[in-house]
């Protein structure tokens, strides 16, 4: 049965056992956890997100492995800062998300997940080889255990990436699909990059936005229903797919207003996920 859910950004101080309370006493039984800092990637976080899954009965989909040094969220500076693109930065954040990698495992699930940064599409770019090798690298190892590196869509064309998993050449490389990053960042269109990722779509971020309307900024995300992001048309291709996980809302607000709009997204997408 499809489940509903929410990210959780883990920080320092973090009171894990209250986020999985408020989404257990909202009715959200899943989550992914996103982590920035490596250093949480502890033995007591580990203990603290277990009991708190059990203990609330919430699932942990995916565990988002983010990366240290800069990082811009924009078209200036973004292919220069982002992910494993930037060859300055790719040996250490590789190791990075291999960690994040780890850290899934112990905590038995299934899926890792990052950005891998603004991927060429010109796969006769000097940089093309190596971002594939450093996918590799990452993937490869957690083949044994059954466990999923997972690319988050947005910055690079739905085609591009989809070439990227293919040149890999292994099983466990797939893809969380964030329902609005391709439209933040101009990048495609969402329902349509369904039917192009498919059978590779493994995790979700449910997200809203508009597209760009200058050369530097991305695109404003908003909440679900009141972007371009067509999230009925989308869920009924994921459906069409074969798609059957979990769907995590994201609202990249902080405060009361980010859980009422989670809560109003929640029951769009049971209203939703009923007719289709």
């Amino acid at each position: 049965m499809e489940k509903t859910g929410v990210m959780i950004g883990v920080r320092a101080g973090t009171d894990i056992d209250e986020k999985f309370r408020v989404l257990h006493e909202n009715s959200l039984s899943c989550c992914q956890l996103s982590f920035w800092d490596p250093s949480l990637y502890s033995e007591e976080t580990a203990k603290n997100i277990l009991s708190a899954s059990e203990k609330y009965d919430v699932e942990v989909s995916t565990v988002w492995a983010g990366w240290t040094g800069p990082k811009e969220w924009n078209f200036t500076f973004g292919p220069s800062t982002l992910g494993i693109v930037p060859p300055c930065f790719r040996a250490v954040r590789c190791e990075e998300i291999i960690k994040g990698g780890y850290f899934a495992k112990r905590l038995g699930v299934k899926r890792f997940a990052t950005h891998a940064g603004f991927m060429p599409e010109n796969p006769s770019d000097p940089e093309y080889r190596g971002i594939v090798a450093a996918v590799k690298y990452i993937a490869a190892r957690f083949v044994p255990d059954g466990i999923s590196f997972l690319f988050e869509t947005g910055q690079e064309t739905p085609v591009t990436l989809l070439r990227v998993i293919e040149d890999t050449g292994l099983e466990n490389v797939g893809i969380n699909f964030d329902t609005a990053n391709l439209i933040l960042y101009g990048k495609g269109n969402s329902a349509d990059a369904v039917t192009v990722f498919g059978k590779y779509i493994l995790d979700t971020h449910i997200k809203d936005g508009f597209y760009p309307t200058d050369g530097s900024h991305l695109g404003k995300e908003v909440k679900v229903g009141d972007g371009a992001a067509n999230i009925p048309e989308v869920i009924s291709r994921l459906r069409k797919s074969g798609y059957k996980g979990n769907y995590i809302i994201e609202r990249e607000i902080s405060g009361e207003q980010q859980l009422l709009d989670i809560i109003e997204t929640r029951d769009f997408l049971k209203k939703i996920l009923a007719e289709n």
